[in-house]
């Protein structure tokens, strides 16, 4: 019997061990280029825009990040590219997709 409890707590354990809510990268990499992100974006290089482990290494650590992002992403702000020119930030409008795209972002 204690071994039966003894695992049954290693198990629960475990289960809160685990992120809330893992990101699904395959889902996250379909978005980016189903909505043409990468045409601004990369992971690891900067274009027209920040680079994804840029992004996440501004928002390392912010309790707010993700609501920051998500605001950033619905709300189609202009945005200044590195060459000085100005355009309006493409908004994503499936909100359990950006969220997963979110948590990807901030994983990199």
């Amino acid at each position: 019997m204690k071994v039966l409890t003894l695992v049954s707590i290693a198990i629960a354990a475990a289960a809160f061990a685990m992120p809330a809510a893992a990101q699904d990268a395959d889902a996250a990499q379909k978005l980016l280029k189903a909505e043409n992100c990468t045409k601004c974006h990369s992971v690891d290089k900067s274009k027209k825009g920040p680079s994804y482990k840029k992004v996440s290494e501004k928002y390392k650590g912010k309790a707010d990040a993700e609501a920051k992002l998500s605001e950033f992403l619905t709300k189609s702000p202009k945005v200044k590219l590195d060459d000085g020119s100005e355009e309006e930030h493409k908004a994503l409008k499936d909100q359990k997709a950006m969220g997963n795209l979110i948590k990807w972002v901030l994983s990199q």
